[in-house]
C-alpha cells in the first residue's frame, strides 16, 4: 500500500480510503490511485485486512444435495448477493443434515474465519442440527423452521401451491389432484398444505395425494396412475421435473394436454418453457432469496448474533400452455 501511495503521489490514508470506496476522495485522485493499482498489480493482503478489521469478509454456507435445482439455485443465489455485498463464500456440501454432520461443518468454517454462516435446510429432520448451532454464531438458515436462536429465510410454499391450485379452479376443474413430493421435505409439507387449504375454501372434493420423489422417473408414474382414473381434468406437481414425467406418461396413454388434462407445475426451471406444452409453473426467486440471507447475516454481524428474523419471499406464478379451461374437456 505504501508502494501504491509513493506511485500516486498521495498519502497511505487516501489509499486506504480508494480501496474502501469511501466516498470522500475526489475522483481524479480516485482515479490516479486506482492507475497505480493497476501498474504495480497491487493485491490487499486480506489476512491482514481481517486482524485489523476483525472480519474476513468470508461467509460459510452449509448446504445438502446441491444437485437438485432448488439448493443450487438459492446457493447461486447467496454466492452472487455476497460477491455483490464484497464478499466471498465457502461452501460444504454434506450427504445428510444430521447434528454431527453440521457441526463439523460449522467446526470446518470457523477454523477457515468465516463471518456468518448460512444453512440450506430444507428437510424438517434438519432441526435439531440448526439447534446445535454453537451459541453467538450469525446464522440463517433457508427454508428452515424458526426454532431456536438461527434467523430464517423462506419462499411461501403453501401460497405458491395456493396460486396453482387456484388457478386451476378458476378455469373450471372440479378439483384438482397432487403429486407430492418427498416425505420429511419442508417444501413437500408447504405445498401440499397450500393445495388442501385452496380445495378446502373452495368446498371442493380433495383427492388422496399420490407420492413423488422431485424426480421425472416418480411424476411419470404418478402420471400412468392419474391416466387410469376416472374424471381426472387436473393436475399439480409438486416441482417442474416430476411435471415433466407426468407430461410424458399423459402422452404415452393419448390423454391431450391441455384438452384433457390440465398440468401445473412448481419452481420454473430454465427448460420449463421448451416442456411440450410449455408449462404453466409457480417461480420461486432464488435471487431475492439470496439478497435477504445476506442482509440478515450483515444485520447481526453490525448488531451482534441473537435477533431473530422470519423473512419470506412471495412466490410467483407463469401461466404457459399446459393448463385450460375445464370446458374444453370433453
Amino acid at each position: 500500500m505504501a508502494d501504491v501511495a509513493r506511485e500516486a503521489g498521495v498519502s497511505h490514508q487516501t489509499v486506504s480510503r480508494v480501496l474502501n470506496d469511501h466516498p470522500n476522495v475526489r475522483p481524479d485522485t480516485r482515479a490516479r490511485v486506482e492507475e497505480a493499482i493497476t501498474r504495480l498489480g497491487y493485491r490487499r493482503n486480506l489476512a491482514a485486512r481481517a486482524l485489523v478489521t476483525k472480519r474476513s469478509r468470508m461467509l460459510g454456507v452449509v448446504s445438502f444435495d446441491t444437485t437438485l435445482y432448488g439448493p443450487a439455485s438459492t446457493i447461486y443465489g447467496i454466492e452472487q448477493a455476497a460477491r455483490t455485498a464484497g464478499y466471498f463464500v465457502s461452501i460444504v456440501s454434506l450427504k445428510t443434515l444430521d447434528v454431527d454432520s453440521v457441526r463439523d461443518a460449522i467446526d470446518y468454517l470457523s477454523e477457515q474465519g468465516v463471518d456468518g454462516v448460512v444453512v440450506v435446510a430444507p428437510r424438517r429432520s434438519a432441526g435439531p442440527a440448526l439447534e446445535s448451532l454453537p451459541s453467538g454464531t450469525p446464522a440463517v438458515a433457508v427454508e428452515g423452521t424458526l426454532r431456536g436462536d438461527v434467523s430464517v429465510v423462506c419462499i411461501d410454499q403453501a401460497e405458491g401451491a395456493r396460486l396453482a391450485t387456484r388457478h386451476l379452479l378458476e378455469l373450471g376443474h372440479r378439483t384438482v389432484h397432487h403429486v407430492t413430493g418427498p416425505p420429511d421435505w419442508l417444501e413437500t409439507e408447504g405445498r401440499l398444505e397450500g393445495w388442501r387449504a385452496a380445495l378446502e375454501e373452495a368446498g371442493r372434493p380433495v383427492p388422496e395425494p399420490l407420492p413423488g420423489d422431485w424426480s421425472p422417473h416418480a411424476g411419470y408414474a404418478a402420471g400412468r396412475s392419474l391416466a387410469a382414473m376416472d374424471g381426472v381434468t387436473a393436475v399439480f406437481a409438486a416441482n417442474d421435473q416430476m411435471a415433466l414425467g407426468v407430461l410424458r406418461a399423459l402422452s404415452e396413454e393419448g390423454v391431450k394436454v391441455p384438452d384433457q388434462i390440465s398440468v401445473v407445475g412448481f419452481d420454473d426451471i430454465p427448460e420449463s418453457a421448451f416442456f411440450s406444452p410449455p408449462l404453466t409453473t409457480v417461480r420461486q426467486d432464488f435471487d431475492q432469496v439470496g439478497r435477504h440471507c445476506i442482509e440478515v447475516l450483515l444485520r447481526q454481524l453490525d448488531a451482534g448474533a441473537g435477533t431473530c428474523e422470519r423473512l419470506v419471499v412471495p412466490p410467483g406464478f407463469v401461466v404457459r400452455s399446459s393448463t385450460a379451461a375445464a370446458a374444453r374437456v370433453p
